[in-house]
């Protein structure tokens, strides 16, 4: 059999400079990198909306923190079978990179915690995600470029010119759904609503944790927050996630025109600024109008007291001489303090059940003649309270609140029997549940015009609970804490954030006393007034804050104070008849 030689194909392409040509596999390895591109983009806005928080606080980066999630969404995964479990998935990486960056001071109590934490709540970026998949906008289909495309339909009428319309052409662009004006709008109030929706439900699920909305990044931001006298800050996190699906739907358009070479009126993007334009033209028309108060002279004391001491018997008489330095140093301001406020769980003992502790508590407060508030622990049949006292009349005025609202993982153990694991992660930072409280109590002053609404720890960031305190006739919110259980991270200022809306939705002023974090004064629009810091600017000090707060007494009750969430309600519902509506056509889909 003679041999036959076959010339075997060369690995290496030649140039036209007859030099190897490298250009497939650099090729191939650009096509990696941008197929996860997407997955980097979902990575991005989970730092984005990190980064509007404590301790960064940069508020401007919620106005595109989402972009590049919705790009990744819209703009990605054109060829894959099942593109809404890719949609899922991109929303969950970015939710689970936030939730992980912006409670990162659980570390500090349970490090297991914290990754079930943002486990747990990468689900509602996941859905959000899934949503804005289903409401990708999509190119035309054939019958829908040709009704388009005839000429009798835009004879003798410029109005789809004018209102952002695509303009009768041939080419695929002129035909694009992102040129309506009306049609960008839709998405984004769909999608707005939706976001606004699973924060809502994310407040109460599993008893809630709410904290770090969209809308709790412009804290600081005086006039456009002025709207949660309505809204709550469901109104603020709409308004900030219908401007980031605005500015996608603005950048897509622009890209599209320049390739058709025709410029159309952006009513969706005017009409988005115009509207951010007037809420902050609202609140600074609010923040004008004067209010009847009266001036009530507070003290705040923030003891300092480390964790490991907080319940020691061993460091009782420290604790003792502690709080009873800092009063005296409260008293000594002029002219004297109305009230004196101490942090949760002052006293390392029962103030109402143990000997000592009550006795401590009732002899200062019989030697200063002030209205004392603060916070301990309580107990009876049913079980252990975080509860705050109010001592009045050198001890024998009592008034009692027990917590209504208490905190997962922190005060109780969801599912402790049910699901035995979940306390063996937890550990020994819960080794039992307290028991919830009844009802909200108001505390009357010796002040009569001065009705307080004790709410403890993390209770100043529920707007539901608090306006409930304001409805019984509370014209002064006073909040006792302790976030020194975080040790000296961002979790106090934080808490501030989340707190401040309840000044601006109830129109009520706030005092806050913490053993670690932030002791301050918020006035009824939000401003913090007076901050405890020490010499170098430090929060995480021992002191006292003493100054005037100004107490509404007109008793005007604020459109939230009266109807609560409704606004995000409004937008759950919203969101539930779109899923209706599109409910056939998924499922027509799915069975195809």
């Amino acid at each position: 059999m003679p041999f036959i030689h076959r010339a075997r194909p060369s690995r290496k392409r030649v140039g036209a400079g007859g030099g190897p040509d490298f250009r497939v596999s650099e090729n191939s390895r650009i096509g990696k990198w941008l197929g996860f591109w997407p997955w980097l983009a979902a990575v991005l806005t989970g730092v984005l909306t990190t980064l509007c928080f404590a301790p960064f606080e940069q508020t401007w980066v919620c106005w595109i923190a989402l972009t590049p999630l919705l790009a990744a969404v819209w703009f990605s995964g054109e060829g894959s079978k099942r593109r809404w479990l890719h949609d899922l998935f991109l929303g969950y990486v970015a939710g689970v990179v936030f939730f992980w960056g912006v409670f990162y001071w659980l570390y500090t109590v349970t490090v297991p915690g914290l990754i079930l934490v943002g486990l747990y709540m990468g689900v509602y970026f996941a859905i959000w995600s899934w949503l804005a998949g289903l409401v990708r906008p999509r190119p035309m289909l054939a019958k829908e470029k040709k009704k388009t495309s005839n000429p009798e339909s835009f004879r003798g009428s410029t109005s789809n010119v004018q209102l952002g319309n695509p303009l009768p052409n041939e080419s695929p662009e002129a035909l694009s759904p992102w040129l309506n004006s009306f049609r960008n709008l839709w998405l984004a109030l769909i999608l707005a609503a939706g976001w606004t929706s699973l924060e809502w439900v994310r407040g109460w699920m599993f008893s809630g944790w709410g904290w770090n909305g969209l809308g709790v990044s412009l804290h600081d931001v005086l006039p456009i927050i002025q709207i949660a006298e309505i809204t709550g800050v469901a109104g603020l996190s709409f308004v900030v996630a219908f401007a980031n699906v605005i500015g996608v739907a603005t950048v897509r358009r622009f890209t599209i025109e320049s390739k058709v070479r025709v410029r159309r009126p952006h009513y969706d993007f005017t009409l988005t600024l115009a509207a951010i334009v007037g809420l902050c033209g609202y609140g600074i028309r609010l923040l004008r109008v004067p209010a009847a108060t009266e001036p009530l002279r507070v003290a705040a004391v923030q003891s300092n007291v480390p964790r490991d001491e907080k319940f020691s018997r061993e460091f009782q008489v420290k604790t003792f001489a502690q709080f009873t330095r800092l009063t005296r140093l409260a008293l000594a301001t002029q002219p004297p303090p109305q009230l004196i406020i101490w942090p949760e769980s002052s006293t390392p003992a029962p103030a109402l059940l143990d000997e000592e502790n009550y006795r401590f508590v009732m002899d200062l407060s019989a030697s200063i003649k002030t209205d004392l508030l603060l916070g301990t622990i309580d107990a009876d049949q049913a079980g252990d309270y975080n509860a705050a006292l109010l001592v009045s009349n050198g001890g024998k005025n009592i008034q009692v609140y027990r917590k209504l609202h208490l905190v997962p993982f922190g005060e109780y153990v969801p599912g402790r029997h049910a699901v035995p694991f979940i306390a063996t992660i937890v550990g020994d930072q819960v080794p039992a549940d307290f028991t919830r409280g009844k009802e909200p109590v108001v505390f009357r002053l010796t002040t009569d015009q001065v009705k307080v609404a004790p709410l403890i720890c993390f209770e100043d960031t529920l707007g539901e609970l608090t306006r409930q305190f304001v409805l019984r006739g509370a014209n002064l919110l006073a909040n006792v804490t302790n976030d020194g259980w975080f040790l000296h991270t961002a979790a106090g200022r934080q808490h501030l954030a989340n707190a401040i809306f309840r000044c601006v939705e109830t129109r009520r002023p706030m005092a806050r006393a913490a053993n670690t974090g932030v002791t301050c004064f918020v006035n009824r629009f939000g401003r913090v007034t007076q901050v405890l810091l020490d010499a170098k600017g430090s929060q995480f000090t021992e002191g006292v804050l003493t100054g005037t707060v100004e107490v509404p007494t007109d008793g005007t009750l604020t459109f939230y104070t009266r109807h609560g969430e409704l606004f995000a309600k409004v937008c759950g519902v919203l969101t539930l008849l779109f899923l209706l509506a599109r409910l056939p056509r998924l499922v027509r889909q799915n069975s195809g």
